[in-house]
């Protein structure tokens, strides 16, 4: 494994500070909870090595969401960025040829990177909505493609694969004898129907998702992946047994007790993720200096500026953070050119996303050439 720090997490937030931030619009989750608001007490919790698949009433009760899916199917990690990380390391090795989507969370891409793999982008580009080319994926399968890793609703454009895309992808995965990654983490969060978790379709398919974006909750660090292959369940299992053993006890109970009010809580985050997105969507309407795809789901988009507008971009964001202390998420992150930017409608409050969002504007008049 050959292992850099990725810029995402160079100059994330955490890094930079979040005292010298005002305007918050990198994030990608909603806004983060608060322990003392949980229904939870941990005063009887024994602090022993819990179960090294995880609680078994939290998989249970991530199991009977789909159809299909059993406890024996949902293995609990540290967060989703773990669950990928032990499929990707599971499937892979240095030489293997993987496809995935481009542009995405950068573990999705950097993770393979690390193995030695051969990655191969399936571009999604602005000019075709972000939407995934199934007949391009189609030509791209190798008879040695071992992993084919797909993000939906998409971070960080909020683009979303139709059901009937889905199904395409997952023959075509059993046609070849590869596996797909389906990263779901914002599956909840679709504006519409959401998809069924795409490994209760097939067992050619892992689906990964997390409490961090959906629930506000990174900092209990609960991911899990989905998979009816037993086979592979016991190699992701030995592969979590190697790094950790076993989660937190403490942060499955917290994961345990708000899945229990699901659908209390993601009420009440819709109603802010849909403040939010309307609140993006009229700034972008009342401005003709950045374009973008409307997302269908999650809690970001992707706009970018539009070519004919003559900036340095670099000063832009210097502008941006230094005099008016507003974050974005630049197009670097993800590999992109810097005019685009994801910009994140669900973790500030509304007057500060407002506010931040005009910042952006008076910013790029600022460092216009």
């Amino acid at each position: 494994m050959k292992y850099r720090r990725m810029p995402i997490e160079l100059e994330s937030p955490e890094e930079f500070g979040y005292g010298d931030i005002q305007y918050n619009l990198a994030e990608s989750s909603v806004k983060d909870g608060v322990l003392k608001n949980l229904p939870l007490d941990l005063s009887e919790i024994v602090l022993c090595y819990g179960d090294h698949r995880g609680k078994p009433e939290l998989r249970e009760l991530i199991a009977s969401e789909s159809e299909g899916l059993r406890r024996e199917h949902v293995l609990i990690t540290s967060g989703a960025v773990m669950a990928l990380f032990i499929v990707n390391t599971s499937l892979l090795k240095h030489g293997d040829h993987m496809i995935v989507a481009h542009p995405n969370y950068v573990s999705n891409i950097e993770t393979p990177r690390a193995i030695g793999a051969e990655v191969e982008f399936l571009e999604l580009t602005f000019y075709s909505q972000w939407r995934l080319d199934v007949d391009k994926l189609a030509k791209m399968i190798q008879p040695g493609t071992k992993l084919v890793s797909l993000t939906s609703p998409h971070n960080p454009t909020g683009a979303v694969i139709p059901e009937k895309d889905l199904r395409k992808v997952i023959a075509l995965v059993e046609e070849h004898g590869c596996y797909l990654l389906f990263d779901e983490t914002y599956r909840e969060m679709t504006f519409g129907e959401p998809l069924p978790a795409a490994a209760s379709l097939s067992k050619y398919v892992i689906s990964v998702s997390s409490m961090s974006k959906s629930f506000g909750l990174p900092g209990i660090r609960i991911g899990w992946l989905l998979c009816r292959d037993k086979g592979l369940m016991e190699t992701f299992l030995a592969a979590k047994e190697q790094m950790v053993i076993c989660n937190s006890v403490m942060d499955e109970e917290a994961a345990y007790r708000v899945l229990e009010r699901k659908e209390q809580y993601l009420k009440q985050y819709r109603i802010h993720i849909k403040s939010g997105f309307e609140a993006v969507a009229q700034w972008m309407d009342e401005q003709d200096i950045l374009e973008w795809v409307r997302p269908s789901g999650g809690v970001v988009c992707f706009p970018r500026i539009i070519p004919e507008v003559n900036i340095d971009m670099d000063k832009f964001y210097k502008i941006l953070l230094e005099d008016y202390k507003t974050f974005v998420g630049p197009g670097h992150w993800f590999e992109m050119d810097k005019r685009f930017m994801r910009i994140g409608y669900a973790w500030a409050e509304l007057d500060d996303l407002r506010s931040g969002l005009k910042c952006i504007s008076n910013a790029v008049e600022d460092a216009a050439v």
